[in-house]
């Protein structure tokens, strides 16, 4: 713009100047259209913007949420497709022109997995949420992604997110239509404990009930469908640039449990209806539901002293067992998988709290009944017949139920399923892996990836749950030092669901089982005598010196 344009805005008697200047000037008049232009345009705009934050302040609370929600939906998913990008980027080229079957390349790549994991653990806690969940679900399929992953997502097990009174105000007013100090006696607002979708609340009734309030962040279900349309589209980028790492299958497989996760009146139901259908168990107990102030967001349960069964010493000092406490957790998530079929799918140790009973023994307390999976009747007993054949040895048993189950490489299923080799000498199944067996599972995973990733997508969706609750219980029970073995409790459970058709089993089954059962006990005492005699022999030969020294060696370690 001109000085000359610029005086004339101020001025009459310039502007007419500027007028009879411009129809002389061809240059001056578009100068002077130009500045017409701007003017109306910066006029819209600020009609526009005005007119906007009119809108907004007229809405009501839940209404300007949804609009904040929007806006914020734009910064997640730009900052979301930016660190996917530079993954993506990454990954093209630091591995550009490298052999895959070189050691540089291995070298490579694990570097690129760290870097790709550091961005991602980022991104998942700037964006909070959603994306917290989906970092959590990644490390529960330990059995596929690579070890970088799991060991920096892990941090997302412990991180949460904190809400403020006034937000949990608002929701309770939302649906309930009064705040929580009307609808209890007493409500902390400072919450006892935070996840990634709600915190909790401790509360009192009117009637003295202690009471757990579980509230979820207000704004998780109007963001859900935003967040779970762009972690998809990222994913779909990265495996249309890496078809090797394409992970859009599992996001598939998670958006329905995580938006059922969301809905708390389907969680109380779960946490019913286990409790019924583990009734039989006098060592579980299920907190009671107070349906009365549960909402598809508030959940009010019987508040349970007690601690994590992670928490070794402390269950110790309870003077408890913690041999005892891993066997009945391990009966407990066996009879869910093969008899009832409806399975605790996170039982990670802040959802299984140990307290002492009243006959002083130890009971466990199942929580967070959010995320379930049901494993139909035909999934259900083929997937016992698969359990005792691994155990078993029977290969041939192996290559039939995987494939009933939709599995064609039955070995790698079968090693997915155990997280163990299958070749071993004895039927009994060792409670640790050896150095050569860690060696194998990882060459498994380096030089099979494409193998174990089909066999993954092969399998029935329900069962990918269930090798998250096996990997769980498998993680708990290492911390523990594994002081029981759990193959063979399962097994034992597996040949008892084998012939349970629902909840029941026919005269016929339990002769089958029965016998099968007898089997089972006999094959393994055989084994342990014919141990106890091989042992008894090598300490002979070894007291009377007719051992070889490493032998006597290896006895005396």
């Amino acid at each position: 713009m001109s000085i000359l344009s610029r005086l004339c805005v101020f001025s009459p008697k310039l502007r007419a100047c500027n007028v009879r200047f411009a129809a002389t000037n061809p240059f001056a008049a578009d100068t002077t259209s130009a500045i017409r232009r701007y003017r109306k345009l910066t006029f819209l705009a600020a009609l526009t913007a005005f007119s906007g934050f009119g809108w907004y302040f007229i809405l009501n609370s839940s209404d300007r949420r949804k609009v904040r929600v929007s806006f914020g939906g734009v910064s997640r998913a730009l900052r979301s497709l930016k660190i996917g990008a530079i993954i993506s980027f990454d990954y093209k080229k630091s591995l550009r022109g490298l052999d895959e079957s070189s050691e540089e390349y291995e070298v490579e790549i694990k570097k690129c997995h760290q870097r790709a994991a550091d961005r991602i653990l980022d991104g998942c806690l700037q964006n909070g949420g959603i994306y917290v969940k989906l970092g959590q679900g990644l490390v529960s399929f330990n059995h596929i992604m690579p070890v970088e992953y799991i060991e920096t997502l892990k941090i997302l097990q412990d991180r949460a997110l904190s809400r403020g009174k006034r937000e949990v105000d608002q929701l309770f007013l939302e649906d309930f239509g009064a705040g929580p100090s009307t609808l209890f006696a007493s409500f902390e607002p400072e919450p006892i404990a935070a996840a990634s979708l709600a915190q909790v609340h401790r509360a009192v009734t009117h009637s003295g009930h202690k009471v757990a309030v579980k509230v979820q962040y207000i704004d998780l279900r109007d963001r859900f469908h935003g967040d779970v349309f762009t972690v998809k589209t990222i994913l779909k980028l990265i495996g249309w640039m890496h078809p090797d790492f394409s992970f859009q299958w599992v996001l598939d497989d998670m958006k329905d449990t995580l938006a059922s996760e969301l809905d708390f009146e389907n969680e109380a139901k779960n946490a019913e209806r286990c409790a019924k259908e583990l009734a039989h168990l006098p060592y579980i107990y299920v907190p009671k539901v107070f349906w009365d102030k549960t909402s598809k967001r508030v959940l009010t349960a019987e508040f349970v002293d007690g601690v994590k069964i992670s928490e070794k010493e402390k269950i110790v000092q309870m003077g408890l067992s913690v041999e005892d406490v891993d066997n009945k957790f391990v009966r407990t998530m066996a009879e869910q998988i093969f008899n009832t079929g409806f399975v605790h799918a996170d039982p990670h140790p802040g959802n299984i709290f140990v307290r002492k009973a009243k006959n002083g023994s130890s009971q466990l307390v199942l929580l967070d009944h959010g995320l379930y999976e049901y494993l139909p009747s035909r999934v259900r007993q083929n997937l016992c017949r698969l359990w005792k054949a691994i155990i078993m040895k029977d290969e041939a048993s192996m290559k039939t139920y995987s494939s009933l189950l939709g599995v064609e490489d039955h070995e790698v299923f079968c090693e997915i399923l155990v997280m163990r080799p299958l070749n071993r000498p004895t039927i009994v199944m060792p409670k640790r892996m050896s150095p050569a067996d860690v060696e194998h599972m990882k060459w498994r995973a380096q030089q099979h990836f494409d193998q174990i990733m089909g066999v993954i997508r092969s399998v029935p969706r329900p069962l990918l749950l269930i090798f998250r609750n096996l990997n769980t219980v498998r993680a708990i029970l290492r911390d523990h030092g594994d002081p029981v073995d759990r193959y063979t409790i399962m097994a034992k459970s597996a040949i008892q669901g084998t012939y349970k058709k629902r909840l029941a089993v026919t005269a016929s089954g339990r002769a089958r089982t029965f016998m099968e059962m007898f089997q089972f006990e006999y094959n393994l005492l055989m084994e342990r005598f014919q141990f106890w005699i091989q042992r008894v022999m090598l300490r002979f030969f070894v007291f009377t010196g007719f051992a070889p020294k490493e032998l006597a060696a290896l006895m005396h370690q």
